[in-house]
C-alpha cells in the first residue's frame, strides 16, 4: 500500500511539472516564441514624408545607432503621400512584429482621423517613443512693419482677415497654432496653407505671406532674415532668446511638431520595450541631444506609457479646437 502512494505521488509531481512546463514553455504561442529572440532579421524604418525632410534626417541619424544597439540592419524605406497617412495606413495594416515601424508626427496622427476618412485610427499607430520636439515660432521678415506681437495683433484686430499667416498643410500644428491664436486673442487672419515647410519658407522669404507659423528648425536656418514675434512654446528658444513666448505675453498657445516611432496594433510588449530601450538610449544620447540644439530642435526623450498619455491629452485639446471644422 505504502509502495503504491509513493507511486501515486511521484506520478502526481511528474504531472504537475508537465503542465507548468507547457504553460511557461511550450505554452507559448509561435508570436510570443519569436518575441522572446527579437530581433533576428533586419528592421523596416518607414518614413512618411519626403527624403531630406525632418523625419528622414532624424532616422538617418539613428540608422547606425539603432544598428550597433539591436544587432540588426535598418533599412529605411519612404511611403509618402497623404501628409503622412499612406505610411501610417501602411504600418497599421503590418504585421505586428517589431520588423516594420514607423516615423509618426504629432499632432498629424490626432488631427488627421478626426477630419476625413485616412485608413487609420490614432490609437492603431501604437507609440514607441518621442525623441524630437519642433516649436512652431510666429515670425515676419525683417523688413516688416511688425516690431512686436502686439503690433502684429493690433493690425490684426483692425484688418481682420487680411493679414496672412503661412503654414504647412491643413489640419496640421501650422493651422491649429493660427486657429487657437485667432481663438486666444480675438482676432482673424488668413490661413495660407502650403505642401510643406520648404515652400512654405519660399512664399515667405518671397514676400507672398505677412508672416509664418513655422519649424524652429526652418527659423534658424533664416535666422538672419526674419524677425520671430513669439515662440509657441513653455520656456524661450535657445538660438532666438530675445524672442518671447505666447505664455510670457499672456496667451496660454504652446504647439509643437513632436516625432517619435511607432508599430503596428498588437505588437507584443517585450518587442515595444526593446524598442523603446534603443530609441531612448539614442535619445538621451548627449552628443545627438548637442546636434538637434545645433540645428535648432528641442531633443526629447519619453517612452511608451509617457507617449501614450501625452497623445491622450493633446486628443482631448484637439478635439475641442476642430470642433466645428469642416472637411475641405
Amino acid at each position: 500500500m505504502f509502495k503504491k502512494s509513493r507511486r501515486l505521488l511521484a506520478g502526481i509531481v511528474l504531472l504537475t511539472a508537465g503542465i507548468l512546463f507547457m504553460v511557461t514553455g511550450c505554452g507559448k504561442s509561435q508570436t510570443q516564441k519569436t518575441a522572446d529572440k527579437y530581433p533576428e532579421k533586419p528592421i523596416t524604418y518607414l518614413i512618411t514624408f519626403d527624403p531630406g525632410g525632418q523625419s528622414d534626417r532624424e532616422a538617418r541619424r539613428q540608422q547606425p545607432l539603432l544598428e550597433k544597439i539591436l544587432g540588426q540592419k535598418i533599412i529605411i524605406d519612404y511611403k509618402v503621400g497623404g501628409g503622412g497617412a499612406v505610411g501610417w495606413s501602411e504600418l497599421a495594416r503590418s504585421k505586428p512584429d517589431g520588423y516594420t515601424i514607423a516615423g509618426f508626427n504629432l499632432p498629424h496622427i490626432i488631427l488627421q482621423p478626426m477630419q476625413q476618412e485616412t485608413g487609420y485610427k490614432t490609437e492603431q499607430i501604437v507609440p514607441v517613443a518621442l525623441f524630437q520636439s519642433t516649436p512652431l515660432g510666429l515670425a515676419v521678415l525683417k523688413d516688416s512693419p511688425y516690431k512686436t506681437l502686439e503690433d502684429f495683433l493690433n493690425a490684426a484686430k483692425q484688418k481682420p482677415g487680411e493679414i496672412s499667416i503661412g503654414g504647412s498643410g491643413t489640419f496640421s500644428g501650422h493651422q491649429m497654432a493660427t486657429l487657437r491664436l485667432e481663438k486666444m486673442t480675438g482676432t482673424k487672419f488668413k490661413y495660407v496653407p502650403f505642401t510643406g515647410s520648404a515652400p512654405q519658407m519660399t512664399a515667405f522669404l518671397g514676400g507672398h505671406v505677412d508672416a509664418v507659423f513655422a519649424n524652429s528648425d526652418d527659423l534658424v536656418k533664416q535666422k538672419d532674415k526674419i524677425r520671430v514675434l513669439a515662440f509657441a512654446s513653455n520656456e524661450r528658444f535657445e538660438a532666438f532668446s530675445d524672442a518671447p513666448t505666447f505664455k510670457e505675453k499672456g496667451i496660454d498657445l504652446v504647439e509643437t511638431i513632436d516625432r517619435g516611432v511607432a508599430v503596428p496594433p498588437g505588437t507584443p510588449d517585450n518587442v515595444i520595450k526593446k524598442l523603446e530601450a534603443a530609441f531612448l538610449e539614442i535619445a538621451k544620447n548627449p552628443d545627438i541631444q548637442a546636434q538637434m540644439k545645433k540645428e535648432g530642435f528641442v531633443p526629447i526623450a519619453m517612452g511608451h506609457d509617457e507617449c501614450k498619455a501625452y497623445i491622450e491629452k493633446m486628443t482631448g485639446i484637439y478635439k475641442e479646437i476642430v470642433a466645428g471644422l469642416k472637411t475641405n
